[in-house]
């Protein structure tokens, strides 16, 4: 079973690759959903960030209040850290169980993990090939404010709070450019797609 991590930074396009890359035949595990299972009302994992981060992060419906949770550790990289330290180590788990179930259903399907922190967190597992979205900073500042309506210093935060580019850009056997359109991000895709064995085969080299 090919295991391929898909990365890149916020609004880089990586939701449309990988949108792309399920309608080819890839499995495609969705990091954020693992996230918010083990994140879910009664899990050990909700119950450890109640004790490191108060009561004030559960929401009304018992649910994890993320926007609470991300004012506490957006700006702050202590409490960030203390926060992967709960999640990161259950997602991997998790993530662990979905590509063996993958691999129990179909040997011989491509599955694709869609992780935003592959860099941060995931960037020695054995990956069989290294997919980045890429564009630059400002085109993603852009699409945050004209697609998300953001304020653009909140967007231009965002960016900045994460990994640079070039760390990204470092890990990937491939780098799909998504600063053009969403036709030539989809060319890119498909065309990754078809040499797909030879990219990994090259890789094991």
């Amino acid at each position: 079973m090919p295991l391929v991590a898909l990365t890149g930074g916020i609004a880089s396009g990586k939701s449309t690759i990988a949108a792309r890359l399920a309608e080819l035949g890839a499995e495609i595990v969705d990091a954020d959903r693992i996230v918010r299972d083990v994140q879910a009302p009664g899990s050990p994992v909700l119950d450890r960030i109640v004790a490191a981060f108060g009561e004030d992060v559960i929401a009304e419906d018992g649910t994890l209040d993320r926007a609470a949770l991300g004012a506490l550790v957006f700006a702050d990289d202590d409490a960030r850290a203390r926060l992967n330290a709960i999640v990161h180590p259950a997602v991997r788990e998790a993530s662990a169980r979905r590509f063996r179930a993958a691999l129990a259903a179909d040997p011989d399907r491509v599955v694709v993990y869609d992780v935003p922190l592959l860099a941060e967190a995931r960037a020695d597992d054995p990956w069989d090939l290294v997919l980045v979205a890429d564009a630059p900073a400002e085109i993603r500042i852009r699409r945050m404010v004209d697609l998300r309506g953001m304020g653009e210093a909140d967007a231009a935060a965002r960016v900045a709070a994460q990994i640079d580019d070039e760390s990204r850009r470092a890990l990937a056997d491939v780098v799909i450019d998504t600063a053009g359109d969403l036709a030539d991000t989809r060319r890119q895709v498909d065309a990754v797609w078809e040499a797909l064995p030879s990219l990994i085969a090259a890789r094991r080299r």
